[in-house]
């Protein structure tokens, strides 16, 4: 596996790399020595999929605040996403950036999204599955999130948006009350 850490600290674009042959490829995309190895969060605890019938698809920007703050690894096994995370962690010199990454199951590029980040993507394609493991189990009444389109953040979507959650669509801008007294990061 490669770790190409961003201009986030402790976010990191890793990827996987393929053994192939005529048979098609085999690859690691999980080595819980390898992460230690780099300082990043091994303690995996739940995976989820999440499928995407529509190209335009945005889900974002989540997170959970502590004590069930979250470390993920995301990576897409069909179709193709743009996956973005935003550093919101107060006492970092990243704070309020954002990054993206395209990911698709032909270049293996999978994200790690370290605690005190909000994550959310677009679906570049029809039929997107993207696949999550986290470090902490879902806890419902600490999640929390922004608005996609919030102008504070900035985030560049590539595509218009064709379905999104009313949920989604409901969160509070970055700079909200509700926003602020949920980060303790």
């Amino acid at each position: 596996m490669t770790f190409t850490e961003t201009r986030l600290p402790g976010a990191y674009i890793i990827g996987m790399e393929k053994l192939e042959d005529e048979r098609g490829y085999f690859a690691r995309s999980w080595c819980r020595r390898e992460f230690n190895e780099h300082g990043l969060d091994s303690a995996l605890v739940q995976c989820s999929t999440s499928f995407n019938r529509k190209k335009g698809t945005l889900r974002g920007m989540h997170y959970q605040s502590p004590p069930f703050a979250e470390s993920k690894l995301v990576r897409c096994t069909r179709g193709a996403i743009i996956d973005v995370i935003v550093d919101l962690r107060r006492s970092s010199p990243t704070f309020t950036q954002w990054i993206s990454a395209e990911l698709t199951p032909d270049n293996g590029a999978m994200i790690f999204v370290p605690q005190g980040f909000a994550h959310g993507f677009q679906t570049l394609a029809d039929n997107t599955d993207v696949y999550y493991q986290m470090s902490e189990f879902h806890a419902f009444g600490s999640e929390r999130g922004f608005r996609w389109n919030d102008p504070s953040a900035g985030i560049e979507w590539p595509l218009p948006v064709s379905t999104m959650s009313d949920k989604d669509r409901a969160l509070p801008g970055l700079n909200a009350k509700e926003f602020d007294d949920a980060i303790h990061c």
